[in-house]
């Protein structure tokens, strides 16, 4: 994880300095980078469960990671493999050539591939060792605990190293992590259980959309013995005797029509027929994809006041004492710090506080709401702040800089610092909230689709953020290359106003669903 957050947490500062990219060009690249990160998981775990295992998966994916981060050193170390310069003040930048580009995008999707698949891979890989679901939380913890503290390594030692010493040293550093890393991990090979590839776990929700269609015009009964059963794989609990009413064009999938069963009690045409299990799988899905629709929604304004945040600092003084500069790529780690503290915080005393006083827990749509609330809220902080730097930019006439980059504005980088730290707030609550929701309420067989759940959010909300971007930029004149001649604060006002909305739709949707898990039914009626 240090590797791999040293050379992504600054990337935008490496683009715009060393490769002459256009600042808000260079968001663009990072929301692309960043949401195929959060996409690739999913190809990762459906290598694993389906052909390759995990072990195999890890390793291919960390050597993909060790090549990727060695290509983007050599890019900081080799002058013929970047750009010259932009001089101070010059209007004259050289861009990247086919090759520089060639080299610096094949880096760049190799080191993708290796962190994305690795993060959630190894950590199905490593609660595979045990076998309580206790044991398995516990590791989960410390997990999640090393990946944050690992990001702030990264974000404050690697990207230090970057920005005030030499780009090719920090990348450098990566690959040496990355390497270190992957030579613990063969070494440890001999000690691990390896787990046997099971399977697909989409082609059965394939085989219920593709019965149902076959079977559209079979009548739906209400009787047991007319429907395809079995036990859930893992489970001792026999499933439900009919299927529930609800997207009952579905149910049509688990009737048994001649030809379905064999003589022995299997199935003979596996696209013809699924279990009531398998129908219900897929109902839990769609149930809950308007819930996920809405985070998308909530993770995306995060996305782009990220990017913004960085482009800020570059504009902005980042000195704290006569000898330490802040990197700018380094100024999110807030972010990362305040979601690690106040998710203790809450934890150890605001949610046994609530329970004390209501007798009942918080559930996770509470818990999403809230993060709604303080995302607004950091929304709203961002854009008086920005409206501020724009202010004292204009006081001092720095708007149309001649140059690569946006003229620095003598105002502190520390004013950025408020809207991170709510943003950590909303995270401490959302992004819990999030795993929670999707691990409670998905199936028993689904467990590893769910944890997985919140990186496809991220990396669907860095490509829609992506859009919206170019759509501003087409639509306004708020995003020019130099920021000081935007209105960065319009954006985010704007994003204030979409977050009420998206907030509202959350409201309904809330209002609406009902926990699959029956001991949580009773707490649901109060949940907003």
């Amino acid at each position: 994880m240090i590797a791999g957050w040293g050379w992504l947490t600054n990337l935008i500062v490496y683009l715009i300095e060393e490769f002459n990219v256009k600042s808000i060009d260079a968001t663009q690249i990072s929301n692309v980078v960043n949401g195929s990160i959060n996409l690739i998981p999913i190809i990762g775990a459906v290598l694993a469960d389906s052909f390759l295992g995990s072990f195999h998966v890890v390793s291919i994916s960390s050597l993909f990671s060790l090549l990727g981060i060695i290509a983007l050193t050599l890019t900081a170390t080799l002058s013929h493999l970047r750009p010259q310069h932009c001089g101070t003040g010059s209007t004259l930048c050289h861009t990247p050539s086919k090759l520089q580009l060639a080299v610096l995008y094949t880096g760049i999707a190799l080191a993708s591939i290796g962190l994305g698949v690795v993060r959630f891979t190894l950590a199905s890989l490593g609660a595979n060792q045990f076998d309580s679901p206790e044991d398995q939380g516990v590791f989960f913890n410390w997990f999640f605990f090393i990946f944050y503290s690992a990001c702030v390594v990264s974000s404050l030692g690697i990207v230090y190293v970057e920005d005030s010493i030499s780009w090719g040293l920090g990348f450098g550093m990566c690959a040496a992590f990355n390497f270190l890393g992957l030579v613990i991990f063969f070494l440890g090979n001999r000690f691990y259980r390896h787990d046997k590839p099971q399977g697909s776990p989409y082609t059965s929700l394939a085989r219920v959309i593709v019965a149902a269609i076959r079977k559209r015009n079979v009548l739906v009964s209400s009787e047991s013995k007319y429907y395809y059963h079995k036990i859930n794989d893992g489970a001792s609990e026999a499933i439900a005797a009919t299927p529930k009413r609800s997207f009952r064009f579905l149910n049509r999938a688990a009737l048994i029509t001649e030809g379905d069963i064999s003589s022995d009690g299997s199935i003979a045409k596996p696209w013809n027929i699924s279990s009531v299990q398998q129908v219900e799988d897929l109902k839990t899905l769609i149930r809950i994809l308007p819930l996920w629709a809405s985070t998308v929604f909530l993770a995306t304004p995060i996305v782009i006041q990220t990017n913004m945040t960085i482009l800020q600092a570059l504009a902005m003084d980042r000195h704290l004492g006569p000898n330490f500069k802040i990197p700018a790529g380094s100024i999110t780690v807030v972010v990362l710090i305040s979601s690690a503290i106040f998710i203790a915080l809450f934890d150890r005393f605001l949610y046994s506080t609530w329970q004390s006083l209501t007798g009942r827990s918080l559930t996770p749509l509470q818990r999403i709401g809230a993060g709604h609330v303080f995302n607004i809220l950091s929304m709203a902080i961002s854009a008086l702040v920005e409206s501020k730097r724009l202010n004292v930019a204009h006081d001092n006439h720095l708007q149309d800089h001649q140059g690569g980059a946006a003229a620095v504005v003598p105002m502190l980088a520390l004013w950025l610092f408020p809207q991170l730290i709510v943003v950590g707030m909303g995270e401490a609550f959302h992004f819990p909230g999030n795993v929670s929701l999707y691990y409670q309420e998905f199936p028993v067989s689904m467990k590893s689709t769910a944890t997985s759940m919140i990186s496809i959010v991220i990396g669907v909300a860095f490509y829609v953020s992506t859009a919206v971007v170019d759509l501003i930029r087409n639509v306004t004149g708020w995003l020019p290359d130099d920021i000081n001649d935007g209105r960065v604060d319009n954006v985010y006002w704007t994003f204030v106003v979409l977050g009420l909305l998206n907030y509202g739709y959350f409201l309904l949707c809330a209002k609406f669903y009902k926990y699959q898990n029956l001991e949580q039914e009773a707490e649901a009626n109060t949940q907003i």
